[in-house]
């Protein structure tokens, strides 16, 4: 879904991508610390929350906040789709030579904007917001380091669990990132994808407005899983791995209790053959699992070809 086909391109410097999930304590906040940071440092910019359709009037406020500055667009999605399907929403509709992409809850301080802007003068194409002394609860960070751990193994990709969606984003790399046509989308992992001239740079990381995460403990593990799955097929294969490593074993041990069973006579006639069986049986049968799945998965989720998101209202499109 290109928003953008057809529309006349205007000049703008900066895009920041917002997308908006249970802020309403900060988003007014929010929106007046962006727009004093980018008058500093820009001509021209805009502002674009996506509405991920979560509890509150922040549709309303995002409206109000639009009437009052044509810099400002605004777009509804017409369910909730996640906060990565929310930001290619954001994307498809930027127009900046640069993108900023942020969260809502004000620990991604818009101040450090200026400081991400400033450090593409040496040449990047992405600038990455490096977290230091993060403030978030205890469980979110153990939780954070062991599935970044986790997903750079099963990704083959080295992460950064300092390192989020927050960063400053030239357009080719945008426009590379929106030619991924995958339908489970998660935006630092494509990122980090598509490659290009990255650093990062230490910023000060806020305490949040809201009273709680709009993550619970079940949506980490249930994000996780969906991450893990579209972007990995490392657990199949894992599988196949394992279950012919069984298999091996299991006739390893076939050999054990034959010579076992001629020297000291099995005690029970028909049980090692009935082992060995299970054992070698069960450990093929993982492995031919685990090789069908590797084609059935990576085709079920692209075959249906559904849309990312759907938007039910857009606030002045530039």
């Amino acid at each position: 879904m290109n928003l953008t086909k057809g529309k006349k391109k205007i000049k703008i410097d900066i895009s920041v991508v917002i997308p908006v999930y249970g802020c309403d304590k900060s988003l007014i906040e929010l929106y007046d610390r962006i727009t004093v940071t980018l008058k500093k440092i820009v001509k021209t910019y805009e502002i674009i929350f996506i509405d991920d359709c979560g509890r509150g009037k922040s549709w309303e406020l995002i409206k109000k906040i639009s009437e009052n500055d044509s810099f400002v667009n605004g777009l509804k999605l017409s369910r909730n789709f996640g906060q990565h399907a929310a930001i290619t929403a954001g994307l498809e509709v930027s127009k900046g030579d640069w993108v900023v992409v942020m969260d809502c809850d004000l620990q991604d301080k818009p101040e450090e904007i200026e400081k991400l802007y400033s450090a593409l003068q040496g040449g990047a194409d992405i600038v990455l917001a490096q977290r230091i002394n993060r403030r978030d609860p205890i469980y979110k960070k153990i939780f954070s380091w062991f599935f970044y751990r986790l997903l750079g193994y099963l990704t083959s990709t080295k992460i950064d669990a300092s390192i989020a969606n927050f960063g400053i984003y030239s357009r080719k790399v945008i426009d590379a990132v929106l030619s991924m046509g995958e339908s489970h989308k998660y935006f630092p992992i494509m990122v980090r994808w598509v490659g290009f001239n990255a650093i990062s740079i230490p910023v000060s990381h806020g305490n949040r407005v809201n009273d709680n995460t709009t993550y619970s403990f079940r949506k980490l593990v249930s994000l996780s899983f969906g991450i893990i799955m579209s972007f990995s097929d490392k657990p199949l294969r894992l599988i196949v791995k394992y279950g012919f490593i069984l298999s091996f074993l299991s006739a390893v041990y076939a050999v054990f209790i034959v010579i076992d069973a001629f020297i000291y006579e099995a005690s029970v006639p028909g049980w090692s053959s009935m082992i060995f069986s299970l054992w070698f049986i069960g450990g093929m049968l993982m492995g031919i699992m685990g090789v069908v799945g590797l084609y059935v998965g990576k085709t079920f989720d692209e075959s249906k070809s559904r849309p990312v998101y759907i938007i039910d209202e857009i606030i002045k499109p530039i």
